[in-house]
C-alpha cells in the first residue's frame, strides 16, 4: 500500500505525511515549493520528515500534467491524500492567475491522473470559504453553495463539481474536505495567528478586521490530521457497485471562537499585551464560520476536540523553538 501526499511540504500535508509514515504507511510526498511564503519553512518541513521510513519527496508541480502522470504510472497508489493548492482569500486579490493554475488546471490535472491509475480513494482539500456570506449557522454540507465571496472560494467549489464529474464519469470514490481555519505548529505565515504571533513578539500592532466583531471555527491540525488518517481508509458507500461517489464533509471543531478571544489566548500564552489595531471589514472575508460535523463524526468515529488554548500554546510553544526566541 502505498500513498500520495500532494503539497507534502505544506503545514497540512506536512503534518499528514508524518502521521502515515509513523503509523507505517509507504507515503510518496510531492510539491512545488513555490515562494508564495518561505521556501526555507517548507525546506525545514521537509527536513523534519527526511529521516521517517518508507517515506519518499519529490519536487513536482501538479500543473505539470505529464510529469504527474507518470508518478501515478510508476507507483499503485491506494489512497490519494490531494492537498496541494493556492492558499490564501486575500492573496487571490491581486494574484487571480495563481489560483487558477493550482487550483483548477493541477486540480483536473489529479483527477486525471486518479482516472487512468485509480486509488482505492481519493481524499481533497476543499474550504469553509465556500459557504461565502452564508447566514444560517451552523455550516451544514446540506446548504446551497452558490455564492462564493472571494476567487479562493470560487476554485475550491470548482474543485468540489470537478470531483463530482469524474466520480460519476469514471467510477472514482472521493470524499471532500470543507477545512475550516486550520492552525497549529508549523502553520503558514499568512495566517493570522502566525502573523499576530510575530507582530507582538516585534512589539507591532496587530491588525484586527471587522474592528475585532468576527469569529472563526479555529481548528487544531492534530485533530485535522486524525481526521484524515481515519478518512483514507474509508471511501464513500457507492448507491450501485462499480458506481462513483464524491461526498463532502465539513472538517472542523465545530465550535466558533470570537477573534477578540482567540487574541486574548495567544496574549496569554505570549505573555505579552497586543497592540490592536481595529480595521474596516476586508473584502473577500466573512464574519462568522462554524461548522456542523455530524456527518464526518459519524462516519470515521472521531470529532476535533483541541481547545484553543491548549492549540495556541501549542503554536507559540513551537514558534519560540523554532525562530529561537
Amino acid at each position: 500500500m502505498t500513498i500520495l501526499v500532494t503539497g507534502a511540504a505544506g503545514f497540512i500535508g506536512y503534518h499528514t505525511v508524518k502521521r502515515l509514515s509513523l503509523q507505517g504507511q509507504e507515503v510518496v510526498g510531492i510539491d512545488n515549493l513555490n515562494d508564495y511564503y518561505s521556501v526555507d519553512l517548507k525546506r525545514a518541513r521537509l527536513e523534519q520528515l527526511s529521516g521517517l521510513r518508507g517515506f519518499n519527496f519529490e519536487t513536482l508541480d501538479i500543473v505539470d500534467k505529464p510529469a504527474l502522470m507518470a508518478l501515478f504510472k510508476t507507483h499503485d497508489f491506494t489512497e490519494v491524500v490531494h492537498l496541494a493548492a493556492q492558499a490564501g482569500v486575500r492573496y487571490s486579490l491581486d494574484n487571480p492567475d495563481a489560483y487558477a493554475q493550482s487550483n483548477l488546471v493541477g486540480f483536473l490535472n489529479v483527477l486525471e491522473a486518479c482516472r487512468h491509475y485509480p486509488p482505492a480513494h481519493l481524499v481533497y482539500a476543499s474550504s469553509s470559504s465556500v459557504y461565502g456570506a452564508n447566514s444560517k449557522l451552523p455550516y451544514s454540507v446540506d446548504d446551497a453553495v452558490e455564492h462564493p465571496v472571494s476567487l479562493y472560494a470560487a476554485t475550491k467549489r470548482a474543485n468540489e463539481l470537478l470531483a463530482d464529474s469524474y466520480c460519476h464519469l469514471y467510477g472514482l470514490k472521493a470524499s471532500g474536505l470543507r477545512f475550516f481555519t486550520v492552525y497549529g505548529p508549523w502553520g503558514r505565515p499568512d495566517m493570522a495567528l502566525f502573523k499576530f504571533t510575530e507582530a507582538i513578539l516585534q512589539g507591532r500592532p496587530i491588525d484586527i478586521y471587522n474592528q475585532g466583531q468576527m469569529a472563526r471555527d479555529f481548528t487544531y491540525v492534530d485533530d485535522v490530521v486524525e481526521s484524515i488518517v481515519r478518512l483514507c481508509p474509508k471511501p464513500p458507500a457507492p448507491e450501485k457497485e462499480a458506481s462513483g461517489v464524491n461526498r463532502i464533509f465539513n472538517l472542523g471543531r465545530g465550535k466558533p471562537v470570537a477573534l477578540l478571544d482567540f487574541v486574548d489566548c495567544l496574549e496569554q500564552a505570549l505573555g505579552i499585551k497586543a497592540q490592536r489595531n481595529l480595521l474596516p471589514m476586508q473584502a473577500g472575508d466573512v464574519i462568522k464560520t462554524w461548522a456542523d460535523v455530524s456527518a464526518l463524526a459519524q462516519w470515521i468515529g472521531f470529532s476535533p476536540h483541541v481547545e484553543v488554548e491548549e492549540g495556541v500554546a501549542q503554536f507559540v510553544s513551537w514558534y519560540r523553538q523554532y525562530y529561537r526566541i
